[in-house]
């Protein structure tokens, strides 16, 4: 495995992450997207996906399994792959064996977990998870000791990714949202012109503790990337009113929705058939795309 010695000058980017940018139309639902530049089909009422997309494909065989049975069943669109996890050769084979639409679920956080595992990205990682879990601020501070190891990590990820999935990722989001960690963004880790997951979009009643921060994120995101309009967690599922009303936004805007199967309130839900009658006329995307096919 080649790992690549880029280096980044993060303070020297000519790209302004404050560029002037216009707004979304106001929705029943705020959302932090109305603070960057929105796809002008989904603003013009053009086009709308109902994106579900489960996490952690690879992480260990019962996760695989419980995130396989919902995208047999029809209800999850595509997947967030994890490499170097204990499962995650075997689910590669798995996706590209069934046409499973998969990207990169970049991990930062949880110790990797596959025998084959080098032990200098071991070490690296390990680095990385006392910074991020250290401090509940420290996604949003750049640590100027670890470019190396985060460039390290990342790299060896992508590569990986391109091992076992045979082509680089359309794709990249974050295991506990980590792709957005400022070492990341900052460092121009993530390759441009990408599809990334962009933060949770605001709902009624909502604490946002964080706002400024994902409004400078928000902004850069938008110039570097490809972004849905909207993005949401479907748990709570209860109670239903809230679910109901980000599916109809799928109408006409492009909604992804994150899931974990391996929770079982999660996986009932996606297994049954209320989702179905939920979800409507809008139905679950087939697999992950921004714009018409």
């Amino acid at each position: 495995m080649v790992i690549s010695d880029r280096r980044n000058n993060p303070g020297g980017n000519a790209d302004s992450p404050f560029s002037k940018t216009r707004r979304m139309p106001q929705h029943f639902i705020k959302s932090s997207a109305s603070l960057t530049a929105p796809r002008q089909a989904a603003t013009e009422s053009t086009f709308g996906r109902l994106i579900v997309n489960a996490d952690d494909w690879g992480r260990d065989a019962r996760t695989t399994q419980m995130i396989y049975d919902c995208v047999r069943r029809g209800t999850v669109s595509s997947v967030s792959a994890m490499v170097f996890m204990e499962d995650s050769v075997r689910a590669a084979e798995i996706a590209r064996e069934s046409r499973i639409d998969a990207g990169l679920h970049l991990n930062f956080t949880t110790p990797f977990s596959s025998a084959g595992c080098p032990s200098p990205l071991l070490d690296r990682q390990h680095k990385l998870i006392r910074f991020l879990q250290g401090h509940s601020f420290a996604c949003a501070i750049y640590h100027p000791w670890l470019v190396r190891s985060f460039e390290y990590v990342m790299e060896s990820q992508l590569d990986e990714y391109r091992r076992t999935y045979g082509t680089d990722p359309a794709r990249i989001d974050g295991h506990h949202h980590m792709h957005l960690c400022s070492n990341v963004l900052l460092g121009g880790l993530l390759p441009r012109g990408k599809s990334v997951r962009r933060y949770f979009s605001f709902e009624p009643g909502q604490k946002i503790h964080n706002r400024i921060y994902r409004r400078f994120t928000d902004a850069l995101l938008a110039r570097r990337y490809r972004l849905t309009d909207l993005f949401f967690s479907l748990t709570p599922i209860q109670p239903s009113d809230r679910l109901q009303r980000i599916f109809s936004l799928a109408r006409r805007l492009v909604v992804e929705i994150e899931t974990h199967p391996v929770n079982v309130e999660e996986y009932r839900f996606l297994m049954g058939d209320e989702i179905f009658r939920w979800v409507g006329s809008c139905s679950v995307a087939p697999h992950f795309a921004l714009g018409p096919e």
